[in-house]
């Protein structure tokens, strides 16, 4: 018996999402829990995996913002007569099945969109791109005439189509080297690199001076980020700052790479400090919660936050029972966290579940800032860049390498008290890691 593939909710208040592209295609067999298509949401662009085993009869729904719980394929026997189902289906989603959505016209000026949040929708995988034009491609020389013919469809990974629009590449200009000629993310950034890929193969002429605004649209990460940011602008927030001695914090995490086998994830100081924070979380509740619908939530396990900064925005993958984790299981978590995020292969429950945040802007020389909340959680640390400073030890001025960290707490969960008390345990374990280890 057939199957409807409906659009899932991904993710609490997912409203609707945005088909990319489909990795299966109409008469392809499929089996369950194998990725299905593409669904841009407004946290991350990830897989879809089939729900049944069987061939993929119909697909409903071929791109674009579909709203959950509409059928966007049918799977079933093979031969197997779907057209009732169909044209149920067609009713039910307010069109006539394997029509994409009309594209809106296209408007004589750019319009920014609403304000911002975390994926746009991506472009249709077999998009038609214009290629009448003298630029040479990415991988050519001058004169060169585009890489493939006018009309042909450009394949292209979501992850490239985001980062041609940034940069203002034209896809139609770059030979893929993935599957079947399809553009990766690595050919748009050697294409940015080579200056015949943005160069006119004309003979050169004075460059014009640009007179127009670039209007940006936000994607739906930064419209994401932008709606989660004002909401935290209007909680009643207070900040306490500390500084630390980091000697053995430093002196910890060094004795751990020395005892790395090879192979393994090098640890960082951030890692180090996860573990901390986690252990202080566990000593002082009211840090560890959210504030939902005048409630407090507080949590019996400490799932961190890292922020991480990506290609399209802010990303805050969570490390769970951090407290029950050593220091190597985090360093292992959290590299393939970034380096996931950074890919754009996230997945929904990547992001979920946290209940704090630790924001480091250290690598990039910042000695101390304040964080914005990250709603609902309760408080977020700031950690800024370790650096030698002065200091008076037994009458005697010494230099130490000192840290300093900010704590940005919402009143209304948590008393200025509570927030000291947490931020005292977390720098007593910093400045004696054993304490914790």
């Amino acid at each position: 018996m057939a199957t409807e593939v409906k659009l899932p909710r991904l993710g609490q208040g997912m409203e609707a999402g945005t088909i990319v592209r489909w990795l299966k295609s109409k008469g392809d067999a499929v089996t369950k829990g194998e990725p299905l298509y593409e669904l841009d949401t407004d946290k991350v662009t990830q897989e879809v995996e089939a729900e049944a085993d069987g061939v993929l009869l119909e697909i409903v729904v071929p791109e674009g913002e579909v709203d959950v719980g509409t059928t966007v394929a049918v799977i079933g026997a093979e031969g197997e007569d779907v057209s009732e189902l169909l044209a149920a289906a067609s009713s039910g989603n307010g069109g006539a099945p394997n029509a994409a959505p009309t594209a809106p016209e296209r408007p004589a000026e750019p319009e920014q969109s609403d304000q911002m949040s975390q994926a746009e929708a991506e472009p249709p995988a077999a998009e038609t791109v214009p290629t009448e034009r003298d630029d040479d491609s990415s991988e050519g020389v001058e004169g060169a005439t585009p890489v493939r013919p006018a009309g042909e469809p450009v394949k292209a990974s979501p992850l490239a189509r985001r980062i041609a629009r940034e940069r203002g590449i034209e896809l139609a200009a770059i030979s893929g080297t993935g599957p079947d000629g399809r553009i990766v993310a690595e050919d748009v950034e050697r294409a940015v690199a080579t200056p015949a890929a943005a160069a006119p193969a004309a003979a050169p002429t004075p460059e014009p001076v640009p007179t127009e605004v670039e209007v940006v649209e936000l994607t739906s990460v930064r419209k994401t980020i932008a709606r989660r940011l004002t909401e935290a602008w209007e909680a009643p927030v207070f900040q306490l700052t500390v500084t630390a001695d980091a000697t053995q914090l430093l002196a910890t995490r060094e004795a751990m790479v020395e005892r790395l086998r090879e192979g393994e994830t090098k640890p960082t100081v951030s890692d180090v400090l996860t573990r901390l924070v986690a252990a202080a979380l566990m000593r002082h509740r009211p840090v560890n919660a959210h504030f939902v619908e005048g409630k407090i939530h507080r949590y019996p396990t400490a799932n961190v936050g890292i922020a991480v900064a990506t290609r399209n925005g802010l990303m805050v993958p969570v490390i769970r029972f951090a407290e029950r984790r050593s220091v190597r299981e985090i360093a292992d978590v959290r590299a393939d966290l970034v380096s996931r995020a950074r890919e754009g292969k996230l997945q929904l429950t990547d992001l979920e579940e946290g209940t704090f945040t630790i924001s480091n802007l250290g690598m990039y020389g910042i000695e101390q800032f304040v964080a914005v909340l990250n709603p609902p959680q309760v408080a977020i640390l700031a950690v800024g860049s370790i650096e030698d400073r002065a200091h008076a030890v037994d009458g005697e001025l010494v230099v130490r390498p000192t840290l300093t960290l900010t704590l940005t707490c919402d009143h209304r969960a948590i008393d200025g008290s509570d927030g000291a008390d947490f931020l005292r345990t977390v720098k007593q374990l910093v400045e004696a890691p054993a304490l914790a280890l």
